[in-house]
């Protein structure tokens, strides 16, 4: 044996010293962060089993063998009993932070979500119009420009595809900017006599502010059968802006034009805040325009297929924001979509009579 070369049995009483120190300091870790130490102390780059890696590289080659496997079987023991005691010290912190918890005290409150304001709107209209006979229905919002436009006696050069500025996917293909479609989808599958109101979500490309969205919602309603009247049509709506709005509000029927209704008309109630004398909510004149409907123009119950001379029917739609923010007395739409729970939370789940 040269100079160099480590006694054997000396190497193998620093091992011992090694697992006996070791033994020592992880019997009294009180901590997670003092187990990480004690590892970073032993297992380290820097450790005392990375020096002993020394003891191997001047050791015979008689000897290597003997004093890895001394020190593997130290490392693999440290590691395993660093494992467990971690765990023990995890539990024992868990548990104390249990006994903290004073059950005596109030619990937290879950604060529960209401319904949003529009769709406490929407379910009144329907409820309203359901009561009379109304059927809802749905449809998509993807529609043919056939569907949208076409179909309700607006043709391609019609000026009021103006006022209706759509969000075109593809030739042909727009996001639904009424829920018109959804007539003549009904139309097309269901024979007379049916009544249905088509709520749901439409799209213009309108600039937003106090009083415009890009996206906004309507309901509307259609009632085909044969001898349709236009009383018919005062009849349904003035009972719906009575029960919607209350019976001391007064019902307007003025001349109004739309391409799939002949006649139409124009819907609005007095304004309550001024006593129907006039103020800013109204702009001055007492009254609130309401909603648009008319008779369906017989045009369209020929592109449909349905007989004017047999048939007639009656039409009408609203924006629900705007039936939303009469009935709550709020002046700008862009509220309705900017998710500020303080606004949102401020609203009954259900409407009172």
């Amino acid at each position: 044996m040269n100079d160099t070369e480590p006694d054997i049995s000396e190497s193998l009483i620093k091992i011992s010293e090694a697992e006996n120190s070791f033994a020592g300091d992880i019997a009294s870790a009180q901590s997670v962060s003092e187990i990480e130490n004690i590892r970073v102390r032993y297992l380290g780059k820097k450790g005392l089993l990375t020096e002993f890696t020394g003891l191997i590289n001047r050791a015979n080659q008689e000897n290597k063998k003997t004093l890895g496997q001394q020190i593997n079987k130290l490392k693999q023991s440290i590691q395993a009993q660093l494992t467990v005691k971690t765990k023990n010290l995890e539990e024992e912190a868990r548990i104390r932070n249990e006994k903290t918890i004073d059950v005596a005290l109030p619990g937290r409150r879950h604060r529960l979500g209401t319904l949003h304001p529009l769709t406490l709107t929407s379910r009144k209209v329907c409820s309203i119009f359901n009561a009379m006979g109304f059927l809802t229905v749905d449809g998509p919002e993807i529609e043919t420009d056939y569907y949208n436009f076409e179909a309700l006696n607006i043709p391609s050069d019609h000026p009021t595809r103006d006022d209706q500025d759509s969000f075109f996917i593809k030739s042909g293909i727009l996001l639904r900017t009424q829920t018109s479609p959804v007539q003549i989808r009904v139309m097309k599958k269901t024979r007379p006599p049916f009544a249905i109101i088509a709520p749901g979500r439409v799209y213009r490309r309108d600039t937003s502010d106090a009083s415009h969205s890009p996206i906004f919602h309507q309901i509307e309603g259609l009632y085909v059968a044969e001898h349709v009247t236009f009383c018919d049509l005062k009849g349904i709506l003035h009972n719906f802006c009575i029960q919607m709005f209350g019976k001391d509000r007064r019902v307007r029927f003025r001349p109004d034009f739309f391409p799939f209704t002949e006649p139409s008309c124009e819907i609005s109630i007095s304004c309550a805040r001024g006593g129907g004398k006039g103020c800013a909510t109204c702009g001055g004149d007492g009254w609130l325009e309401i909603l648009g409907a008319g008779m369906v123009n017989p045009a369209v119950l020929k592109n449909v297929n349905l007989d004017p001379e047999i048939y007639s029917g009656l039409a009408f739609g609203m924006g629900i924001e705007r039936i939303a923010m009469l009935t709550y007395d709020i002046h700008d739409i862009r509220l309705f979509f900017e998710n500020n729970y303080q606004f949102l939370g401020q609203f009954p789940s259900y409407f009172t009579s």
